[in-house]
C-alpha cells in the first residue's frame, strides 16, 4: 500500500518538475490558487513537504505554537531558493524522498495533486492526472474534517457524484463534476465551482 502511494507520488512530482522547467520569471511570480502564494511559494512549500518527517513535523508544529498557517509560511520561507532555478534545483532533489508528515499516507497524494492544480490552472497548463490519483485524494479529503483542511461535514449536507468515475459520496442535494473538479472544490478552491452542477451547488459554495 505505501509503495503504490510513493509511485503515485513520484509520478506527479516529476510531472510537475517537467511542466516548471519550462517557466519564466513571470509565470514563476504568477498568484497560484493559493491566497497570497506565488507559483514560487507553492513550488517551495511542496519542497518543504517532501522534506518533512513525522518528529520534524511536531517539533516545528510546536516552535509555531500550534499555528499551521506559520508553520507553512515558515517552511516557505526556509525553502524557497534565491532564483526559482533554485527552488527547482531543491525540488528535483527531493522528488524520490518517502517522508511524511503525521497524517493518512494519501495526503501525500492529495498534496500532489491539488497543488499541482494550484500551479497549473493560474498558468493555463493541463495534466490528465490518473484517475486513482484524483479519487483516491477525494474520498480522503471527504473523510477529513474541515479544521484539517477536508470536508467530512459538507459530506452529511450533499452528495457528490463524479461524471467521470463510478463514485458518489454523502447525502443530500447532489453535486455533480468531474473528480477533479469535486476534489478542487472540497479543497477550498473557487475556481471549480464553475465546473460543477446541480442543486447541491450552493451548499458546497457556501464551505469553499
Amino acid at each position: 500500500m505505501g509503495n503504490d502511494v510513493w509511485s503515485i507520488v513520484h509520478a506527479e512530482r516529476a510531472a510537475l518538475i517537467a511542466d516548471l522547467a519550462g517557466l519564466d520569471g513571470a509565470q514563476w511570480e504568477q498568484p497560484s490558487l493559493c491566497p497570497g502564494w506565488s507559483v514560487h511559494d507553492v513550488v517551495a512549500h511542496l519542497v518543504g513537504s517532501a522534506r518533512t518527517t513525522r518528529l520534524g513535523f511536531v517539533v516545528g508544529l510546536v516552535r509555531e505554537r500550534f499555528d499551521f498557517d506559520r508553520q507553512n509560511a515558515r517552511g516557505v520561507e526556509r525553502e524557497r531558493g534565491a532564483t526559482p532555478r533554485e527552488t527547482l534545483d531543491r525540488l528535483r532533489e527531493v522528488a524520490s524522498r518517502r517522508s511524511s508528515p503525521p497524517a493518512p499516507l494519501d495526503s501525500r497524494i492529495v498534496e500532489e495533486v491539488v497543488h499541482g492544480e494550484d500551479i497549473r490552472r493560474p498558468l493555463g497548463l493541463a495534466r490528465s492526472y490518473p484517475p486513482e490519483a484524483v479519487l483516491r485524494s477525494l474520498r480522503l479529503q471527504t473523510r477529513t474534517p474541515a479544521s484539517f483542511g477536508g470536508a467530512k461535514e459538507l459530506t452529511a449536507r450533499v452528495r457528490l457524484t463524479a461524471v467521470d468515475a463510478e463514485l458518489s459520496i454523502g447525502s443530500g442535494p447532489d453535486v455533480r463534476g468531474t473528480a477533479l473538479a469535486l476534489l478542487l472544490a472540497v479543497s477550498g478552491r473557487r475556481v471549480a465551482l464553475d465546473e460543477l452542477a446541480g442543486p447541491g451547488v450552493a451548499r458546497v459554495a457556501e464551505s469553499v
